[in-house]
């Protein structure tokens, strides 16, 4: 399928998409905030640059987008069109991403990636965190976090 854009258009487009402060990234930072542990945002000092950084905990998550970061997932399905361009670069991506883990646990630290399509089981997702973070859910939900 041919691209519906000019080159000029798409180029437009793709700097338009954030890399910080994605509405996935602002949804796990209210449910890690709601659990009362204190993070950093997008610690450059770290490998990978985490999106939010549990200093004291020496742990790092990762908040990545399903098609972005290649997730085995319906949205992260390989694009139709330009796959000559896509296909080596989302696996670059994916290469890169298994890199910085590498370096953070070998620098001592913990990693959890949360993939865009997890935030639709919101359960699940607090309780994954709750297990990561080393803190204890009461009830499946954020307002029941004990520590």
């Amino acid at each position: 399928m041919a691209d519906i854009l000019s080159p000029v258009e798409r180029s437009k487009r793709m700097r338009a998409v954030r890399q910080r402060g994605t509405a996935p990234e602002v949804t796990v930072r209210k449910i890690v905030t709601s659990m009362g542990i204190p993070y950093a945002l997008n610690s450059r000092s770290l490998p990978g640059t985490p999106d939010l950084v549990f200093r004291g905990l020496r742990k790092a998550l990762f908040v990545h987008g399903c098609f972005w970061h290649g997730h085995s997932c319906r949205q992260g399905r390989q694009p139709s069109s330009r796959r000559e361009y896509w296909i080596p670069k989302l696996e670059e991506n994916r290469r890169r991403d298994r890199r910085k883990r590498r370096l953070l646990k070998k620098a001592g630290w913990g990693a959890l990636i949360v993939w865009q399509c997890q935030l639709n089981n919101r359960r699940a997702l607090i309780r994954r965190l709750s297990r990561f973070l080393e803190v204890q859910v009461i009830g499946g939900s954020a307002e029941n976090i004990i520590r």
